[in-house]
């Protein structure tokens, strides 16, 4: 988990820190990054308290509106067992934007895959720069062709980055 957050959200290990330190002083945890849900607006830590307050960690339990925040953290979700998924923006950091993408632990290894399914959208996207084309993807996973382009998009993304 902290190494896809760090990976995929640029969030650096001083930050991390800044996040434990702050944790630490509002809750005793003996194993922090496992007992406690943590949130990101792809920047910074957040964790919700009681009566749905989220807290900054990265500044100092600083309160933020949730109203703010909301768009991103609806992004993330946390089974029943505490397993998390996350669905990352593609094109837009809006709330409309479909959830085409998935992240978790428990399929494929944490690698991205297009969601409600083990395809790995590196795949979908290393066929159609192999000059296979969208419709034909499509056809052969049995996927819609927003969901095949959203994949390759996904992917071109991470490399332009």
């Amino acid at each position: 988990m902290l190494s896809f957050m760090r990976s995929n959200y640029k969030i650096r290990i001083p930050k991390v820190r800044a996040a434990l330190e702050t944790l630490a002083k509002i809750h005793s945890h003996s194993h922090p990054l496992i007992d406690q849900r943590f949130e990101t607006d792809e920047v910074d830590l957040f964790i919700t308290e009681i009566g749905d307050e989220v807290v900054n960690l990265c500044h100092g339990g600083q309160l933020v509106l949730k109203e703010i925040l909301g768009v991103h953290l609806k992004r993330i979700e946390v089974d029943a067992t505490g397993i998390y998924r996350f669905f990352p923006f593609i094109e837009e950091r809006k709330e409309h934007e479909p959830k085409s993408i998935m992240i978790s632990p428990l399929v494929s290894f944490g690698k991205p895959v297009i969601s409600g399914t083990g395809i790995s959208t590196s795949i979908i996207a290393s066929r159609f720069h192999a000059r296979e084309s969208v419709v034909a993807l499509a056809e052969e996973y049995g996927r819609s062709i927003k969901e095949i382009e959203e994949a390759i998009r996904w992917e071109s993304r991470a490399i332009a980055a």
